[in-house]
């Protein structure tokens, strides 16, 4: 091989092996190794049933709800007389960025859909101290900020929704404090769902894929202090209920 030929090698070689990036790939990849650099680490168990047990542990609180353990499984009930969807819940210490795991399955469909709730009841500003939710049905998973958003007492948004006096500019601004991912959920079938809060951020997956996430001021509340699960309607079964908080120093 020639000198010549053996420089215009090493010359192509350099060129492609130190490229500079395009800025766009930089800024991705300086994206996700952000993404990875500050990834909560939700190692620290708070609280987790496997509801194997004779009934409800003593942690458990319950608000209209008509739920049941049975079989070894969390049976979501909303009596028909109820005029609330069936609320079970975990009261902890208040945190921001907490993880729930549970599996759950629609046993038919009449199951509608559930909640995965984050409140604090000792927040008045806004309905229920209502922080941010995930709601899961057959056909879609919705994530929201209810602090800043439809639950909002501190700005009188709650009370002008429940009395149909929005304005048409807080019609288009409380649209902004939801997003919604289209997904389908078997039948019959258990599934496995993560909800993670982190900051201002909410995420979800099931089965291990990530369905969505959603960023908005009021899911960034410090004290979010219950997590409850709201059966809306009935036939939905939950098992391995865990919570858990990111680590601490």
């Amino acid at each position: 091989m020639t000198t010549e030929v053996m420089k215009t090698q090493k010359s192509v070689f350099s060129s492609v092996l130190f490229r500079p990036m395009k800025p766009l790939h930089l800024l991705l990849s300086l994206s996700l190794l952000s993404s990875a650099a500050f990834a909560a680490d939700y190692s620290r168990v708070i609280f987790a049933d496997d509801f194997s047990g004779e009934g409800f542990g003593k942690a458990w609180g319950h608000y209209k709800s008509s739920s049941v353990v049975k079989d070894g499984v969390l049976v979501g009930i909303t009596a028909p007389t109820s005029d609330h969807s069936a609320v079970d819940h975990i009261r902890l210490e208040g945190e921001r960025d907490l993880e729930v795991t549970v599996k759950f399955r629609f046993v038919s469909d009449k199951a509608k859909s559930f909640n995965v709730w984050f409140d604090d009841k000792n927040y008045k500003g806004s309905h229920a101290g209502h922080i941010c939710q995930a709601t899961i049905s057959p056909t879609g998973v919705q994530v929201a900020d209810a602090k800043t958003g439809g639950f909002d007492l501190a700005n009188g948004l709650y009370d002008r929704k429940k009395a149909n006096q929005l304005t048409e500019e807080e019609k288009k601004m409380l649209a902004t404090k939801a997003k919604r991912f289209p997904v389908k959920i078997s039948l019959e079938e258990w599934h496995t769902l993560v909800v993670q809060t982190e900051g201002d951020e909410i995420r979800v997956s099931i089965d291990g894929q990530a369905v969505g996430s959603f960023k908005s001021p009021g899911i960034n509340h410090d004290t979010k202090s219950l997590v409850s699960l709201t059966t809306n309607a009935i036939d939905v079964h939950y098992d391995d209920f865990s919570l858990k908080g990111v680590a601490k120093p």
